[in-house]
């Protein structure tokens, strides 16, 4: 790994967190164990410490954490660890590791498109930023950098399927030259917690959609918060809804309104470098499949 990767990734993070102090934000401590972490929409085995008599799951995203910050402050961030363990055949896809760090961010009574303009502006800002400090690294690195335009493109998930086929995304990532949101995701994509819209069959949710083919870089989108909604919502993804006693019962004590997103800071910088895999992008870098230091 060159040196400079990692001072642009250290610069990259430096400016993140600058731009949300500036919009308001306060920064909490990530969570790194808990008795309930996100249940994902895709195998992942649980990484599980045995305690007393429980157990704690090592963070897969603090999505419930935050959701429960925003009784303490209405706009809230993490650079949050996450530990997925991703089955093997993840490993050769460039865009996955078993331990990585994003960017988590909620905001009490927001909106999607308050949070797409939010995450626009910050893109722009961290990449405006890091071409001031390291221009030629970049450029050497990535010949095609450039400062997208805002507003990004937005794109509706099942207009996208319908025109390019079940393999949508990576063809339009590989289409592209800038990033672009994939909006409007079906409920049978996604987890109990993103709020399903009125028609019943999408969620108000997006994806941040890198160009070259890299693929996605952010999920997101408003969140669920009425507790018969929750129940609903698990029983449509056949929970078990005894396991997450935890969470139910802090939706009957209420939970905000919001709206938030997980940015991947490794997913960010191979974009920024186009980086071969995002195994580039850190050291100690553990792929799926694999132990390592």
């Amino acid at each position: 790994m060159k040196k400079e990767v990692l001072e642009v990734e250290s610069e990259a993070i430096f400016r993140m967190g600058e731009f949300l102090h500036k919009e308001g934000f306060v920064e909490l401590l990530p969570v790194i164990i808990s008795p309930l972490t996100d249940p994902l929409n895709h195998p992942v085995e649980g990484a599980k410490i045995p305690y007393g008599n429980g157990y704690y799951f090592l963070t897969k995203s603090m999505i419930f954490h935050k959701q429960l910050a925003l009784r303490e402050y209405p706009k809230i961030f993490i650079f949050s660890p996450n530990v997925r363990l991703e089955e093997e055949e993840r490993k050769f896809t460039g865009r996955h590791l078993i331990e990585f760090v994003q960017l988590d961010l909620e905001v009490k009574d927001a909106t999607r498109e308050e949070i797409l303009d939010l995450v626009e502006r910050l893109v722009v800002y961290t990449m405006q930023k890091l071409e001031e400090k390291f221009k030629d690294f970049i450029k050497s690195s990535n010949p095609n950098f450039h400062i997208p335009k805002i507003p990004f493109e937005r794109v509706r998930y099942l207009e996208a399927q319908e025109k390019f086929g079940h393999d949508f995304e990576i063809a339009l990532s590989k289409e592209k030259v800038d990033p672009f949101f994939l909006i409007d995701i079906p409920i049978e994509e996604r987890e109990f917690y993103d709020r399903l819209s009125d028609d019943g069959r999408t969620l108000v949710d997006m994806d941040l959609i890198y160009p070259y083919g890299l693929g996605e870089g952010m999920s997101g989108g408003e969140r669920e918060n009425e507790l018969d909604r929750i129940i609903m919502r698990m029983k449509y993804k056949n929970m078990n809804l005894e396991e997450w006693k935890w969470y139910l019962d802090e939706a009957r004590k209420g939970l905000p309104k919001s709206a938030g997103c997980g940015i991947g800071v490794e997913r960010f910088i191979r974009f920024v470098l186009n980086l071969p895999s995002v195994k580039d992008a850190r050291l100690f870098a553990k792929l799926p499949g694999e132990i390592a230091l």
